[in-house]
This record gives C-alpha cells, sequence and structure tokens, in this order.
C-alpha cells in the first residue's frame, strides 16, 4: 500500500458539526498576544541587561506595565523577570514571553531585543516590551503568516485536540480535490480512504499526547480516481507559548519517485545477489521469477531454448515455430494458474509471436491486451486466450535474455491484479533484470557444459567393469563433486599382473575440470603401462613421478607459447598395492596418499604403515615399500581424501571414521559395504570427488600350483614336458595339454640354452593356466622374425600364437617368463 496526503477521498461524506469549532479567525487568537500597536509604542516599556542577565536600565513605561519600580528592578537577573525564553529572537524581530508582574501575574507580551554597548564597550541588550492590545502593522514588504499558509504549494493542513481540521493548505486543496471550506471540521477518516487514514490519526493522537513529531510513509490513493502514490507526512505538534499543545500539523510531499528509484535500486540490488546462488540453469532461472513477481510482475514466466539442455550453442531459427522450454515461472496467485506450460514442458511458440520475435531481433516489446501482435497470438492459442480473459491481463512485457552476444530465452511479464499498466521505465528495468539474470543463466549453461564434458571424459578413462582374475574379489564407486570446480581427477584401477598376481590403485590429481580429467587419464594410462613391465611399487611411482614433472613442464611451455597465465602446479598422490595369493604376500608403496586399510577375516580395521612419500610432481625423493602377509578373506579398502575429509571433520576425524564403519566388516558383501561408506561417510553435496576400490582376497592352494626345479640340461626338457603333461591330467585340463606342452618345451630350452642356473617351472591353475619358467639371467628375450632356412628364432613365435598372453617379470634373482593358456569353458 502506498503513503498518502493528510487529506484525501470523497466528500460525499458530511462533515461531523464540533461544538465549538476553531475557525481558521479563531485560530490565530489561540494562546497567542496580538502584537503591538501604535499607542504603545509611544511610550514603550524600555529595560537594558547586561552580558550577564542582570537588569541595569528600567523606564517608567516598564514600571507602569509590570509594576516594579526602578530602584527594585535594577540589579535584578532578568530571569526572574520573564517566564519562558522569549528573548532568544533575532535582533529586532519581535516575540512573545511571559512576563511576571509585581503582583505574581504572568503576562503575554511582545518584546524586542535590540545588541548594543555601555560606555566602557561591554555588550548590552535594549529590551522593548509592549502590551498585546496594540497589534503591530505589518510590514509592507513583509507576507503575513495567514498568506504563507493560504497559498503553500505543499500539502499541508492543521487539526485540532480534537481531531478536526481547521485550516489546509493550496497544496492540500489540490492533492485532495476539496475545498478548504468543504474540509473544515471533518475528520481524517471523513477526507482520506480508510486504508490511510487511520496511520494518520493515530499519529495525530500520539503526538497530541507526547507532543514529539512523527514521520512515515504511506502509499495508496487518496482520491479514487487518482494514481497510487507514496507519500512521506510529517506530523507535528504546534505549541501555545504556554507549552500546550493544542492543535497538529499534518504535512505530506509526494515522494513516489524517489521511492520507485529506491524499489528499483533494490531490485536489481536482489536479482544480482539472489540470482546465480547455484550454476543449475533452471534453478537459477526460478530465482529470477521469484525475485521479480509481486515487486514488478504478477506472472512471470521464463522460456529457455531447447537446444541449450542439449548442450548446444543456443541459436533461435529465423523461420517456423520455436521449441521454448519453460524454465521457471511465479505468480502472485497460489500455485500459479495463469501457466499453461509446467517447468520442463517445451511449447513451440509461431513465428510471428512476440517471444520469437525478441528471440530474433534481440529487442523487449510493450504490449496490452489489445495489440494486435497479442491478438494474433491468441488466435493461434486458444489455451493463452481464456488465461487473459479469466484473469483480465491487461499489460505485457517480452524481455529477451542475452548474454555475451548470445540469445538464451525470452521472459514474459503480465499484470492482471495491479490496475497500473507497465511503463515505458517498466520495461528499462525488466531489461536490466533480463540483463543481469541472462548472465547467470549463461553460466550455469557453461558450468552444466564443461562439467558434463569433464565428467564424460572421466567416466570414459576409469574403468567401466573390473577385469577377471583369481587374487581379490573387488567392489568400487566413483562418486564426482557436486560443487561449482566440477568433477576433480580421483581414479582408480584394478590391473591383472602375471603369475596370477594383481595391482590396486587410487590416485587424486590436485584440482577439478577438464584439465583435472585429462590429467588423471594420462598418470592412469601410464600406470598401466608401467604395471604392464612388471615393475616393482618404488620403481614405478618414481616413473610416474618423472612423467608427472615431464607433463607439467609440457603445459608450462603451451601456456608461455599462447601467453596464459600460468595455472596450478601439477601435483597427484598415488597408491599402489601388488597382491600376490599364491605366497599371500601384499606390497604397497604411497606417493602422498592416505594409506590403504587391511581388515583381517576376524577384524579388526587397521590402516596399512605405508611409508607416505612425496606425491607425484616434487621429483628427486625416493618411495618406500612395506611389505604384510594377508590371510585369505581379508579386505583392502583403496580411497581418495574425499571419502575421508570433507567439511564435517578433517582428515584424522575421517580416517578415524572409515577405521569404525570397516571393524569386522571383511565377511560382508562388497557391494553393500561400498553403499554403506559411502552413506555413512560422505554428506548430501560431496565438495571432492571419491574413488573407492574394496577388495577381498583370495588364496591360492597348494593343489593349484605345481613346482619344479630343472637342471641346466637340455636333456631335461623332454622330463619337463612329461611332469606338465602328468600335472594336466591330474587337473583335468588335458584339452590344453598340447598347448601347455609346446609352450614349456619352448621357455625351458630358451631358459637352459641361454640363461643360467636354477631353472625352475611353475603352474598355476586359476581362471586361465599360467606357464612359468625362471633363470638367473637378467637377458629378457624377445621375438624376431626368423628366415626361411633358420633352425631357431620361432619359438617366442610359436608361445605368442597359442598363449593368450605372455611377458617377462624380471626380479633381483633373474627374470620369469610367463604365458597364459585360455581354459575351455566349463560345461553347463
Amino acid at each position: 500500500m502506498r503513503d498518502a496526503t493528510p487529506g484525501g477521498g470523497s466528500d460525499a461524506v458530511p462533515p461531523d458539526t464540533p461544538d465549538t469549532p476553531d475557525t481558521p479567525d479563531t485560530l490565530g487568537a489561540i494562546d497567542a498576544p496580538d502584537p503591538p500597536g501604535p499607542a504603545d509604542m509611544a511610550d514603550p516599556a524600555t529595560a537594558v541587561v547586561d552580558d550577564r542577565g542582570v537588569v541595569t536600565g528600567w523606564s517608567a513605561g516598564a514600571e507602569r506595565l509590570l509594576g516594579y519600580p526602578c530602584r527594585e528592578a535594577i540589579g535584578t537577573p532578568v530571569s526572574r523577570l520573564v517566564a519562558s525564553d522569549g528573548l532568544a529572537a533575532p535582533a529586532g524581530c519581535p516575540t512573545t514571553a511571559l512576563f511576571r508582574h509585581r503582583d505574581g501575574r504572568s503576562l503575554p507580551l511582545w518584546v524586542r531585543a535590540y545588541p548594543s554597548v555601555d560606555g566602557a564597550g561591554r555588550a548590552q541588550r535594549l529590551l522593548v516590551v509592549t502590551p498585546p492590545e496594540s497589534p503591530e502593522p505589518p510590514r509592507p514588504h513583509e507576507a503575513t503568516g495567514a498568506e504563507a499558509f493560504a497559498q503553500c504549494r505543499v500539502a499541508l493542513m492543521v487539526y485540532d485536540s480534537a481531531l478536526r481540521a481547521v485550516r489546509a493548505s493550496a497544496g492540500a486543496v489540490r492533492e485532495l480535490g476539496l475545498r478548504e471550506e468543504r474540509m473544515l471540521g471533518r475528520r481524517v477518516t471523513d477526507i482520506l480512504p480508510a486504508s490511510l487514514c487511520h496511520r494518520v490519526e493515530d499519529g495525530m493522537v500520539r503526538v497530541l499526547t507526547t507532543g514529539e513529531p512523527e514521520e512515515f510513509r504511506l502509499r495508496g490513493r487518496v482520491r479514487p480516481d487518482g494514481p497510487e502514490r507514496v507519500w512521506s507526512v510529517t506530523v507535528s505538534p504546534l505549541v501555545t507559548p504556554a507549552g500546550r499543545v493544542r492543535h497538529v500539523e499534518v504535512s505530506a510531499l509526494d515522494v513516489s519517485e524517489q521511492y520507485l528509484a529506491r524499489e528499483r535500486l533494490a531490485l536489481l540490488n536482489d536479482i544480482s545477489t539472489r540470482v546465480g546462488s547455484t550454476l543449475d540453469v533452471m534453478r537459477t532461472a526460478q530465482e529470477m521469477a521469484d525475485v521479480t513477481v509481486e515487486r514488478l510482475a504478477d506472472f512471470i514466466s521464463i522460456d529457455l531454448l531447447d537446444s541449450l539442455y542439449r548442450g548446444v550453442e543456443p541459436k533461435p531459427s529465423g523461420t517456423g515455430p520455436v521449441p521454448l522450454r519453460r524454465a521457471a515461472q511465479q505468480s502472485v496467485l497460489p500455485g500459479v494458474p495463469e501457466s499453461v506450460t509446467e517447468p520442463g514442458e517445451v511449447d513451440d511458440y509461431p513465428a510471428y509471436t512476440p517471444p520469437v520475435r525478441a528471440l530474433a531481433t534481440g529487442r523487449s516489446s510493450l504490449h496490452n491486451s489489445g495489440d494486435e501482435a497479442i491478438r494474433d497470438w491468441a488466435l493461434v492459442d486458444p489455451g493463452r486466450s481464456g488465461v487473459v480473459r479469466r484473469f483480465g491481463i491487461h499489460s505485457v512485457m517480452v524481455v529477451p535474455l542475452r548474454a555475451r552476444g548470445i540469445t538464451l530465452g525470452v521472459a514474459v511479464l503480465v499484470r492482471h491484479r495491479r490496475a497500473e499498466p507497465f511503463t515505458h521505465d517498466d520495461l528499462l528495468l525488466a531489461e536490466e533484470i533480463a540483463a543481469r539474470a541472462a548472465v547467470a543463466v549463461d553460466n550455469a549453461r557453461r558450468y552444466t557444459l564443461e562439467r558434463d564434458t569433464a565428467l564424460a571424459l572421466q567416466r570414459s578413462l576409469l574403468p567401466n567393469r573390473l577385469s577377471v582374475q583369481d587374487a581379490v574379489e573387488a567392489a568400487h564407486r566413483y562418486l564426482p563433486a557436486r560443487t561449482r570446480a566440477g568433477p576433480g581427477g580421483d581414479w582408480f584401477d584394478v590391473i591383472p599382473l602375471s603369475g596370477a598376481r594383481v595391482a590396486l590403485v587410487a590416485g587424486d590429481v590436485v584440482g577439478h575440470g577438464l584439465r583435472a580429467s585429462a590429467t588423471m587419464g594420462r598418470l592412469r594410462t601410464a600406470v598401466r603401462t608401467l604395471a604392464d613391465v612388471e615393475l616393482p611399487a618404488d620403481e614405478l611411482l618414481t616413473h610416474l613421478d618423472d612423467l608427472t614433472l615431464l607433463a607439467a613442464q609440457e603445459e608450462g611451455t603451451a601456456e608461455h607459447e599462447a601467453g596464459d597465465a600460468p595455472g596450478i602446479d601439477l601435483v597427484a598422490t598415488c597408491l599402489y598395492v601388488v597382491y600376490d595369493p599364491v605366497s599371500r604376500r601384499c606390497t604397497a608403496a604411497s606417493a602422498g596418499h592416505p594409506p590403504p586399510v587391511v581388515v583381517g577375516p576376524d577384524g579388526p580395521a587397521d590402516f596399512l604403515d605405508v611409508p607416505p612419500g612425496p606425491p607425484l610432481g616434487a621429483g628427486g625423493l625416493p618411495f618406500e615399500i612395506v611389505e604384510r602377509e594377508l590371510p585369505a578373506g581379508s579386505l583392502l579398502a583403496l580411497y581418495t581424501d574425499g571419502l575421508v575429509q570433507n567439511a564435517t571433520h578433517d582428515l584424522a576425524g575421517g580416517l578415524a571414521r572409515l577405521r569404525r564403519a570397516l571393524d569386522r566388516a571383511a565377511a560382508r558383501p562388497l557391494e553393500e559395504l561400498c553403499d554403506e561408506l559411502l552413506r555413512t561417510l560422505l554428506p548430501p553435496l560431496p565438495e571432492d570427488d571419491v574413488a573407492l576400490v574394496v577388495a577381498r582376497t583370495r588364496a591360492l592352494d597348494a593343489n593349484q600350483v605345481a613346482t619344479w626345479d630343472l637342471p641346466p640340461d637340455p636333456a631335461r626338457v623332454a622330463d619337463a614336458r612329461a611332469q606338465v603333461l602328468e600335472q594336466l591330467e591330474a587337473w583335468h585340463l588335458t584339452d590344453v595339454a598340447f598347448a601347455a606342452e609346446l609352450v614349456v618345451s619352448e621357455l625351458v630350452t630358451n631358459a637352459i640354452r641361454y640363461g643360467q642356473p636354477p631353472v625352475q617351472l611353475r603352474l598355476i591353475r586359476g581362471a586361465t593356466l599360467i606357464c612359468e619358467v625362471s633363470d638367473g639371467s637378467g637377458t629378457a628375450p624377445h621375438m624376431r622374425r626368423a628366415r626361411t632356412y633358420d633352425e631357431g628364432g620361432r619359438g617366442l613365435l610359436l608361445v605368442a600364437q597359442v598363449a593368450r598372453r605372455w611377458g617377462t617379470r624380471h626380479q633381483a634373482d633373474g627374470k620369469t617368463i610367463w604365458a597364459e593358456i585360455e581354459l575351455p569353458a566349463p560345461d553347463r
């Protein structure tokens, strides 16, 4: 509601007739003396007062007027003669003051004070006092108070103690549309509308009671046919010389323009602070609708180009209908009944409709319900036409949402509850709102596109399913961060190694976004490559550290050549764990990564004491390994710091919670355990990526492994083949006997002929049949192309043909050549 002037309403209500109305003629005589007249000016009462306030001079006129003889008045403080402070007026200006007569009466008298000096040069004042019976004639060049009040252009009214009007200025007459004589004797409730009068009248009562002025604002119409405006209302007491409040003055200033300007600034400020709190396109559009409705429009709808949601650069069509997806809507009415499209739905807008024209031209438009464009739109859209008639929509603004040269969508604002149509100033305000909101929407669009790209890249670089192997049963989870920073560089991997072993990997690249995802992909590929050449854990991390330093140098060079600002340093952490199901030994090395959790078959959970080592990218520092034997059925948990460190607890607290969650969890189903860990340890909106791998160890029994020590004699190759065939028959694997015999023959022959003792042959039966031949030489064999008449050089070529894969594993006392042979599928 808006504030009003102290007058208004209709003159149809007859005023109450007061018992003793105060008319403008009587108002000036209330408790105030008349100005001195010419008769008294002939023999005035005068007194001289020194700078100490002591009477030093007293005339005969003063003695006649106040009764004090000269001898008694001289030397008396003037404060004993004056009952009120009436001597502070400017020099020569008449004012009234209460004087004490010698008989005890208080006399209201006119007094003028003139400054002067005595014979010694000291300051003094000459007081000229005249009785009230003789008014002073007004000076010809000065306007009277009555004239000034009557012609005042400010809406100003005076009310008596009965709250009835006794005076009204020209400004009040103009604003209220009533003549002054029609308002005299009326209460404010008879002049102003009910929505405004009570607050004004309540303020008048308080001022009459307390004597303190009040100021407040009202918003509304003071005349039924007038516009809604905002008024700054001041209610002031009018005090008599005796200090009594007999009247109140009510003034009203039209501050509509200032108020609306402040409202517009406040609305724009709210748009800047409340729109764009998230980087979600739909949420951002809804924030704009929530802030704008009621303060500017009665209903607003925000539609965005459908291509924006598909990650395509939005481009409005030049011809034909344009599909727009409803992003947000809001109304002053509950349930948004004006809407014909629900949020998320797509509606096709014809090319000639105002929203499509705004998209095509990038210009806003202002309409009323009778415009040709609105009528044509209603003809082809009965649903909207019905809404216009049902709610009485009479004013429409169509504003495109543009940011960075791209048109994202369009906002339609309507009025039906507020009678005032939109103005050109409203259109400018809506354009400013749309421009600010469009930047927030475009930021959300760009973020969503980059995040989806980074997430797709990251998921493509992470394993979709874990490789089949005999060493462990594993389950995994990856959860991207749900913050503006986007997905990070967390990764995990499960890598089958030779000899039925497996490598478990967890790593984390510092940072978020595409750069972190791409770096993660490079490091994961490097780890797989280094693991494939059977490097020990500490050596693998050393090589990975070198690759990280090289990648950082390459990025720095590229940024320098492109003239870009240098980015953050390339830093990552990595944990590399190798488990051997034959020996049941676990070997681990860490590059600044949180330690793995180990849970025995019967618990409790504990952290593997891995030397942390420097993070990848530090360079020049060694990595250390730790070994530990794990019983079959033990649990290994590898994770990234996002699982144990967030806003609710620090790293130490998160590690303690993780250990408690894994206590006696070795027998639980791994998929269920992964879900439970995420549910227990993570907040609803994780601030960092989370990678988790949980593995339960297996052990290969002695009846699954066969080992033979062979003398370095070529004649014993036939014995080795025979022993292998016998073992395969015992394992019921005669289907692969030919391939195994060929592989063993070639590998043992090479070891005896080119290697050094001791020579050992080992068979491992698992998901595949693994043949391993070890010798004391560090020289690795390699395949070569044999010429037609060469007698040798075809052994490894034959091995590669019959084996699924083969390779070399180096160790401190020599090397091992291994080959895996595919086993036939079991009968069902």
